[in-house]
């Protein structure tokens, strides 16, 4: 047949996952000529070849491509005929633009491992061991395309056995860019709380294990960050693990062995397993076995377990016969700490550090998952699952750059017809969570050679988001504006990631949005497609007295409900609620409430959640945010059934009826249990008109029970699965707005 020249162009996450050897192998084995290369928007095959082994080549190349690879798209078309001797692959070739995707980190792939533990290989216990089948990726980027020198890993050079490997196409480790050896990669150090280098008998693993087993808290180097770690059979560690880093009750994540460790400590579904040995190694949130020990989830029987993802966990948790307690290494509300320079804040906290030499160049928290009715749920974004690129159902007019909202927050790129993500960058509430959002743009912009011609943000004009659009659009005024309503957002969101643009019924149930009016919503449902939105229902306006303090403190809301109900005949009342009030607090809030001094409007269900959580006695006080609606969870019954009456007129959700008959109640698991069924049945009744989809977002559906029910009633009923409902989707929707928008316009 007659030879003719190909040119195949792959799309997706294709760089630094093996993609160009596994190119060179089929080469090999179809007897071709030509060359492959990494270019700015994933690699490139010049193909020697007749059409029927072109077309074999392809099969394989859709087929059979490595493991961490992602395949957007191949596309091949027939150019002028060129003349090769051989396959090679090439020297990368830069341009303008990038639109690869960045490879996210994972966890040691088996081979490695199997190596790790060799006494035979030449790596046996070293610590960063790796190829181009596992291990670092987007932390130590740079810049794109991913190439050694443009990585954290060019301060090391390869020994020759390295350098040998790195150069074969058929070595698994042929351009594995974090390549290395206890000869030439990557050291240890082992450091006091002083960052004093401690003298170790034997070694860094070994002293750190010995340590452990004192009872010592150490901040561990990892992939994206520090961890703070401890025995998690040591009540006495974590109790002191607790009251240095002045978190009383939010459950801490444990890191177990393996997977047999995990089915000891917790019911673990086949999706669960699936989850948590898969090479991503997210946080999975799992129905614990044995609550006798209260000190890891404080009142709570769930527990976040997560499996060893570094060669590092594995040699520490080989010479451990207990779990550890692995909780990111931050100050409360503030990003993960990447370098000794953050942690020094946390110096009090930890006894020794175990020290690594390799920077990390972009932080990245761990990855946090449930799930409900065997879907996914995915909690927080971040290590192993970010950056992601999702493709829309659409072509952008123009690059969008996204900047989420306040809390949980992700920015987002767009172009053409894909978005890139960032992982969780958490609340913009200090100058450091601030200066690492703004990191966060800036690196999204450099490696992807990215200038925004849109900017999105939310409507709420004290958010530092918003200020820094402001301030972005200031310095760059050819840039157009797009705000885009909080909650339209989030159901925009979903759509995205389902790759949906025709008009669906939102429910967006979260803690704070503000709304078209200047009031707080969160009790929305929204008739919408990608351009525009309706307001078709919401719950009705309450107060929250005390404003922001209302938000930490479910008595302020559950108050402002009882002078809604009652009126002054509260101040006669005995409830859980009133007794956390002297006389002179209920009648100065009394006043506030009826004068609306400091008591901002809202419609949000996750205050709802803080009020019954109050009234009952629960939760006064929140140590931590959605630490109210967890709590309810545990008190739910699922042999209790029926719901509290309500009202629907004119567009509001009276919910007040609701309160008065749960104030009666005299079993608290009743109550609530009543109360979850009471929010599906209000889902229910505004749904019922409209023959659209059904689409469930905002942070409130990251309750389980609630969620659970929702899906029991509407089966069909679409939620995200790979990005969160709470706001790390924000980002997202908010691009999907900009579907139609252009500088002309």
């Amino acid at each position: 047949m007659e030879l003719c020249t190909y040119k195949i162009n792959i799309r997706g996450t294709v760089q630094g996952v093996g993609f160009r050897p596994f190119v060179y192998a089929l080469s090999q084995r179809y007897l071709v000529t030509g060359t492959v290369s990494n270019n700015s928007k994933g690699v490139e095959i010049i193909l020697n070849t007749d059409t029927l082994t072109l077309k074999q080549f392809l099969i394989a190349l859709e087929y059979e491509y490595p493991l961490l690879a992602t395949v957007d798209s191949i596309q091949h078309c027939e150019v002028d005929y060129l003349h090769f001797d051989s396959f090679d692959i090439i020297q990368t070739q830069d341009s303008d633009q990038i639109t690869a995707n960045i490879p996210p980190d994972v966890s040691i792939c088996q081979e490695c491992e199997n190596e790790l533990f060799n006494p035979q290989n030449r790596r046996f216990g070293y610590p960063f061991i790796t190829c181009t089948h596992c291990g670092v990726r987007y932390s130590i980027i740079y810049d794109l395309p991913y190439d050694r020198e443009k990585t954290s890993m060019k301060f090391f050079v390869m020994c020759k056995l390295c350098e040998e490997e790195y150069n074969n196409p058929l070595d698994r480790r042929y351009h594995a860019q974090p390549i290395g050896c206890h000869d030439c990669g990557p050291k240890l150090q082992l450091l006091d709380n002083k960052a004093k280098e401690v003298k170790t008998l034997t070694n860094e693993i070994d002293t750190t294990v010995a340590l452990l087993d004192e009872g010592k808290i150490i901040a561990l180097k990892g992939v994206g960050g520090y961890h703070l770690v401890c025995d998690a059979t040591n009540k006495s560690a974590i109790n002191e693990l607790r009251k240095r880093k002045r978190r009383p009750t939010k459950p801490f994540a444990v890191m177990v062995r393996d997977i047999s460790m995990a089915k000891e400590l917790a019911f673990i579904s086949t999706k669960e397993e699936e989850l948590l040995v898969s090479k991503e190694r997210p946080i999975v949130i799992v129905q614990m076995k044995d609550k006798s020990s209260d000190e890891i989830a404080p009142g709570i029987s769930k527990i976040g377990l997560f499996l060893p993802y570094t060669p590092l966990h594995l040699l520490l948790l080989d010479n451990l016969n207990y779990p550890l307690v692995a909780t990111s290494a931050n100050v409360t509300d503030e990003p993960i700490c990447t370098n000794l320079a953050s942690l020094e804040k946390l110096q009090n906290v930890y006894d020794y550090v175990l020290n690594h030499n390799r920077d990390i160049v972009n932080g990245c928290d761990d990855s946090v998952l449930m799930v409900v009715k065997e879907q996914q749920v995915m909690l927080r974004r971040a290590r192993g699952y970010a950056p992601v690129c999702i493709e829309l159902p659409f072509a952008l007019k123009e690059k969008v750059l996204a900047l989420g909202a306040n809390q949980k927050s992700t920015i987002a790129i767009g172009f053409e017809n894909q978005v890139i993500l960032s992982p969780h960058i958490g609340d913009l509430d200090s100058i450091s969570s601030l200066e690492y959002y703004e990191k966060n743009i800036d690196s999204l912009e450099r490696i992807y050679k990215f200038s925004p011609e849109v900017i999105a943000y939310d409507m709420h004009p004290k958010y530092e988001s918003t200020k820094i659009a402001n301030k972005i659009m200031q310095k760059h005024t050819s840039i157009v504006a797009k705000v885009v309503q909080h909650h339209h957002a989030h159901i925009l969101a979903v759509m995205a990631e389902k790759k949906m643009t025709s008009k669906v019924f939102g429910v967006a149930f979260d803690g704070t949005g503000y709304g078209d009016d200047g009031m707080l919503w969160g009790g929305e449902f929204l008739v919408c497609d990608c351009e525009d939105y309706e307001r078709v229902a919401s719950i009705e306006y309450f107060k929250l007295l005390g404003g922001a303090k209302a938000i930490k403190e479910p008595k302020r809301v559950a108050l402002s409900l009882l002078f809604s109900l009652y009126d002054k005949a509260v101040f006669s009342l005995v409830n859980p609620t009133i007794k956390e009030f002297s006389t002179l607090e209920l009648h100065t809030y009394y006043t506030a409430w009826e004068k609306g001094l400091n008591a901002p409007l809202s419609s949000s269900i996750g205050r709802v959640f803080d009020s019954v959580a109050s009234l009952l006695g629960v939760c006064q006080v929140m140590s931590f945010e959605g630490e109210s609606g967890m709590l309810l969870e545990e008190l739910f019954d699922s042999s209790v059934t029926g719901a509290y009456t309500f009202s629907y007129e004119n567009s509001k959700i009276d919910i007040l009826p609701m309160f008065d008959a749960l104030l009666g109640e005299k079993d608290i698991s009743i109550a609530v249990s009543k109360f979850f069924h009471t929010l599906v049945e209000i889902i229910a009744v505004v749904y019922k008109p409209y023959n659209l989809p059904l689409v469930l977002s905002g942070g409130v559906f990251q309750n389980r029970v609630l969620l659970d029910l929702v899906l029991e009633r509407f089966p069909k009923a679409i939620i995200s699965n790979v990005i969160p409902p709470n706001d790390g989707g924000i980002s997202l929707g908010q691009v999907m707005a900009t579907m139609n928008m252009s500088r002309d316009k």
